[in-house]
């Protein structure tokens, strides 16, 4: 299988309604989760194409109260991957 290096970089993430001390776990499962979308579906065409996304709004979604940090960071990471395939 031919695979590429991709490096990605998000500048800034911006979440509303999350506890500050969560944002490290948050993160991380957003970096991990990433990473596991593009290894196993790829990176969207567009982003491969053009090398670059200068801004990607990825959308809404529900949180259920109580959920982990890291259940959160990968749904955010699937509404990020969501929006590069917009």
């Amino acid at each position: 299988m031919n695979r590429q290096n991709i490096e990605l970089h998000i500048e800034e993430l911006v979440l509303h309604g999350f506890s500050p001390e969560d944002r490290y776990s948050i993160a991380g499962a957003v970096e991990r989760e990433l990473a596991n979308l593009i290894e196993e579906r790829g990176a969207p065409a567009e982003f491969v194409t053009s090398g670059q996304i200068e801004k990607l709004d990825g959308g809404s979604f529900q949180v259920l109260q109580g959920s982990k940090p890291e259940a959160t960071g990968a749904q955010i990471a699937r509404a990020v991957y969501g929006g590069m395939k917009r």
